[in-house]
């Protein structure tokens, strides 16, 4: 996908997908998990790269956060995925690496980044790796279902369209 508007109008259908479906949520411990927001980050980290998965997943954390069904952890818990997933399929071409740059973005690193909004902006009490089983259940979910979909892409007359 080359087109600097297919990628945008891509991006946005991304959003919209990932704002839509901000109901599927698994509650887990403090936090609320969001597997399509997951998904997406994967998805768009593959057929869009780096650059385009961090903004769909900011552009999602914002809407989401404007809209009231998203909290302020949702910005690291999302875009740091995006980015690893994004870097490391856009180095490797990858997709088993894309998946492990999702999960342990978001499933490590985001969970740690979002301990000190946690604690300071929100005012939770919680211990430094309490968001890292949450985080990680997520993005596990949503990284799977990004596979299977992409791997499926592969097998349609789609694949021309995205070359994957």
């Amino acid at each position: 996908m080359k087109s600097n508007t297919k990628k945008l109008t891509m991006a946005a259908f991304f959003v919209a997908i990932a704002v839509v479906f901000s109901f599927v949520n698994i509650p887990v411990g403090l936090a609320k998990c969001y597997p399509i927001q997951h998904m997406v980050n994967v998805l768009s980290a593959v057929l869009l790269g780096p650059l385009y998965s961090v903004l769909v997943a900011f552009c999602t954390s914002l809407i989401r956060n404007m809209s009231g069904t998203g909290s302020l952890m949702a910005f690291p818990g999302s875009m740091i995925g995006a980015f690893f997933a994004g870097i490391l399929f856009y180095k490797t071409k990858k997709l088993s690496l894309a998946f492990l740059g999702e999960v342990i973005g978001t499933g490590l690193i985001g969970a740690l980044l979002a301990y000190p909004i946690a604690k300071f902006v929100l005012g939770k009490e919680m211990a430094l790796f309490g968001m890292v089983i949450p985080f990680s259940v997520s993005t596990l979910g949503g990284s799977i279902i990004a596979i299977i979909i992409i791997l499926s892409i592969k097998n349609t007359e789609l694949n021309k369209y995205f070359n994957l």
